[in-house]
Formats: C-alpha cells, sequence, structure tokens
C-alpha cells in the first residue's frame, strides 16, 4: 500500500474493527465531526478500532504509507483535526472499557469513552473526576489538553487526575507511562494535545462527588451584572466552579418571546459538597440582579451536563484567550461588541480559574497556564462561506480589544490559528521541551493533525533551508 494507493481490501485484512470507505451507506454520518465547518474533507478510509492492536496496525499503516492520520473520539475538534481529506481517521469510539475501584478511588478507562459516559458511571459509586462541560465530548481529546470542567477549581485540571497511561506512539509500540516510566513522555501528554500518539487507556484518579448545588442561573447582562458576576465566582470556596456565557438568549421555551435574541448572562454553576454550604454559596449570585430564570438546585453531578441537541451542527468561528482582569469597563467592551453584531448567536464564555489548578507548578506539566485567572472563549455563528468572512473579522477585533497583558491560550479550545495560536499555548520553556520530547517520539511527526508542535530536528531543519 502506498499513499497514492491505499487497498482497502488489505486494510480489512489487516485490522478486526470495521473499515468505512466513501461508497458505504453510514460514511457520512461517521466522518462527520460535530461542528459542520469541516463536512468537506473526505477521508479515504474511516478505520473503527475494535482493539489496541487495530489502533497499532493503523498507526504503523500510516507511518509506512505516509498517509495523512486523524484520530478521533468525539469529534469536538475546534481546529478540524478529527477529520482528514483523502487520509485515514483511525476512530476510537468502541473502546469503550471502564473499570472503577471505589475503594481505591481509581478509574481504568479506555480512550474511546465520552465524558457523559464516564461521569454516569462514576457517579454510580458517588465519584468523579472532572473532564469539561459536554457529555459527548471525548475523554482523550479533553484529557490531552488539560482540561478545563465543573471541578477545575476544586480537584484541578483532568490531568492534574491522571495517573497513568498507555499510548502508541509514532513506532507502533504500546507504552505504559507514569511518572517513573517514560515520565518525559508523561509529562508531554499532560497538556501536549494529539502530538504523541495515541492513548488507547488513561487510569484517573476519582474523588467524591456526590450530590451538588448546581444549574442554570440567567441574569440580565449589564456591566455591573457581569462584572460582580466574576468578581463573586473568583471569591467563592473552591468547591464552586462558573461557566458566564454572555450571548443571545436563545428561544428556549420558558423565556418571553421578547427576550429571544436579547443579551442575557447564562451561567453554568457547580457546587461540589455539602448541600447547605452550596445553597449559601450560590445566593450571592442571585441577588446581582432579579433572575430571569434560576435553576440552582441540588442535584447529581452527571445532570450538569445538558442535553445534546441532536443532529444540530453548528457553524462558527472562535477565539480563546486568558484575562488577568473583568471589571465593568471590560464587561462594557463585551456588551459593546456582541451588540455590533447581527449574527444569529454569539457569546463570550468567562471561566473563573485558580484555586486546585493554580497550585500546581507550571512547569510540572505541559499545560502551563496554571497563574492565568480568566479564561475567555469568543464565538460568532455565520450562515455559510458568504458570511464568514465578516464573521471572522469581527471576532478578531473583539479579541484585540479585549486581550491583556495574559498571552497564554488554551490548546483545546484553539481553533485553526496556525503556529502563532499554537505558540500561545506553549510558553518558550513548556515549546522547547516539548519539541525535544516529539522529535525523540515522532521524529517524523506522524501525528500532526493536532495543533502541532515540530520535532525539533524537523524544526531545525526547515530554518536552516529557509
Amino acid at each position: 500500500m502506498t499513499a497514492t494507493n491505499l487497498s482497502i481490501p488489505a486494510l480489512r485484512d489487516a485490522v478486526r474493527g470495521r473499515v468505512i470507505v466513501p461508497q458505504d451507506v453510514d460514511y457520512d454520518p461517521t466522518r462527520f465531526t460535530v461542528s459542520a465547518v469541516f463536512d468537506d474533507r473526505r477521508p479515504a478510509a474511516i478505520v473503527r478500532a475494535a482493539d489496541v492492536e487495530d489502533v497499532r496496525r493503523v498507526v504503523t499503516l500510516a507511518r509506512e504509507t505516509g498517509l495523512e492520520l486523524a484520530i478521533r473520539n468525539g469529534g469536538h475538534s475546534m481546529a478540524g483535526h478529527s477529520t482528514t481529506d483523502g487520509g485515514i481517521v483511525l476512530d476510537l469510539r468502541e473502546l469503550k472499557g471502564l473499570e472503577i475501584d471505589p475503594v481505591r478511588r481509581i478509574a481504568s478507562a479506555e480512550g474511546g469513552l465520552t465524558a457523559g459516559e464516564y461521569t454516569t458511571a462514576a457517579a454510580e459509586y458517588g465519584l468523579a473526576t472532572g473532564f469539561g462541560d459536554t457529555a459527548s465530548v471525548g475523554i482523550s481529546g479533553i484529557t490531552l489538553g488539560g482540561g478545563i470542567g465543573y471541578l477545575v477549581r476544586q480537584h484541578g485540571l483532568t490531568i492534574d487526575n491522571l495517573i497513568a497511561a498507555e499510548i502508541v506512539t509514532a513506532d507502533g509500540e504500546l507504552r505504559h507511562v507514569d511518572v517513573e516510566h517514560e515520565p518525559d513522555l508523561f509529562w508531554a501528554i499532560r497538556g501536549g494535545g494529539g502530538n504523541f500518539g495515541v492513548v488507547t487507556r488513561f487510569t484517573y484518579r476519582l474523588h467524591p462527588v456526590d450530590t451538588i448545588v448546581g444549574g442554570m442561573l440567567m441574569l440580565p447582562a449589564t456591566p455591573e451584572v457581569i462584572a460582580g458576576f466574576i468578581a463573586l465566582a473568583d471569591e467563592a470556596p473552591e468547591e464552586l466552579s462558573t461557566i458566564a456565557n454572555v450571548m443571545t438568549a436563545p428561544p428556549m421555551p420558558f423565556l418571553p418571546a421578547e427576550l429571544h435574541g436579547k443579551l442575557v448572562l447564562l451561567a453554568l454553576m457547580s457546587h461540589a459538597g455539602d448541600v447547605e454550604a452550596g445553597l449559601r454559596t450560590v445566593e450571592p449570585f442571585r441577588k446581582l440582579a432579579t433572575p430571569i430564570a434560576d435553576m440552582l438546585r441540588p442535584g447529581r453531578y452527571p445532570d450538569m451536563y445538558p442535553p445534546e441537541e441532536g443532529e444540530y451542527r453548528p457553524l462558527a468561528v472562535t477565539r480563546t484567550m486568558f484575562l488577568d482582569t473583568l471589571d465593568t469597563g471590560v464587561a462594557q467592551t463585551i456588551i459593546d461588541h456582541l451588540e455590533a453584531s447581527d449574527a444569529p448567536m454569539r457569546v463570550t464564555q468567562l471561566r473563573v480559574l485558580g484555586g486546585a489548578m493554580a497550585r500546581v507548578p507550571s512547569d510540572a506539566t505541559a499545560f502551563a497556564h496554571r497563574s492565568s485567572r480568566i479564561m475567555a472563549n469568543l464565538a460568532s455563528f455565520y450562515q455559510g462561506p458568504d458570511d464568514r468572512a465578516r464573521r471572522e473579522a469581527w471576532i478578531d477585533a473583539f479579541a484585540t480589544a479585549l486581550r491583556q497583558d495574559d498571552q497564554g491560550a488554551y490548546v483545546n479550545f484553539l481553533s485553526e490559528e496556525g503556529e502563532e495560536g499554537v505558540r500561545r499555548a506553549y510558553p518558550s520553556p513548556t515549546w522547547e521541551r516539548l519539541a525535544a520530547i516529539k522529535g525523540r517520539y515522532d521524529p517524523t511527526n506522524l501525528f500532526r493533525l493536532n495543533h502541532n508542535i515540530p520535532p525539533r530536528a524537523d524544526r531545525e531543519a526547515r530554518a536552516a533551508a529557509a
């Protein structure tokens, strides 16, 4: 098999899992990602890996043929890295094994699980590991990029609870990595993204998380309310994590029609601790203004994941950044930019960080933004190729107006921003160490469909050639 002549029969003979090609009736449903932005990409084949050996064989095939290799689990990559045009998609969604040890509070999870599947299973024991805020996100992608979710202030990033991993590297070998076994590689996969291989199994630490106080709180979007919400979230006990979305109100059935499309602050809040303490903690947020909707109540932790959107697959442009502070002036800038747009949906998402995440040294993992205080994610939906350019221009101007001293970025929320964007995700010392590790484990840059860190030797050769 070569890059220009892939033998599908030979590929099917080589793996136990199913091989899906353009002629198959389920090719489109299988190749589509969460975002419709990348629908024009058509892989030559999609391999639904049945086991670790399938993963090893596909990695070896891609290395030997030169075919572009995309790794897919949840399909949420904002840069389209879950698919390829003309290459092979290695689809992990059949790898669903999960073993939970409630006594030791450890979980062994295969790389095809989603955050919702894992969280629901762990909740049966009153336990949880913090992932993100969407049930259908794959645990692989969110872990490899860091993992900022509802437990980030109390229990840190997902990677702060990663004990070990099994990873297939570019040479086709399955490696067990932890702090004692190949510690450099273990350091790199905790924030370095998919640059270093295909993780087929993760071992996580679990925490007691049973009844929480959480849900949605919707408030008017004024500068005082937005700044006040962020100040309260920053001062709150670490058991509380929040996601504040300043956005156009969607047509939710419980909202009056006159509010649809108007700016609101839609907050998702989760206090994982004593219920009475949680009720006291969320009360000041209710007093910022008369709530438009108040759904904060005791419940189960998995209920924090909102229902999936079904067949809805948006077109959106996005930007991510960290902010040092958010006062009424910054809040007014957010409101002004959102009101100046007529996009069908536009949003600024604000997450106050700190807590357990900030207590880990910045060089302990490849996620180095431990001192960043607030994460801001900007998004604008658009209605087709002709509409994209002006939405992109708007979001670039918005990001420029908001940018402060913290120039970093969270790699999991980066869109297609090239090397400049990737360099914002990794400060220079982190970048250099990652490039050196990449040079050892993936010298030919086989794993390049990601926010790519070229191997040091490759990067130096390109610089010399220029």
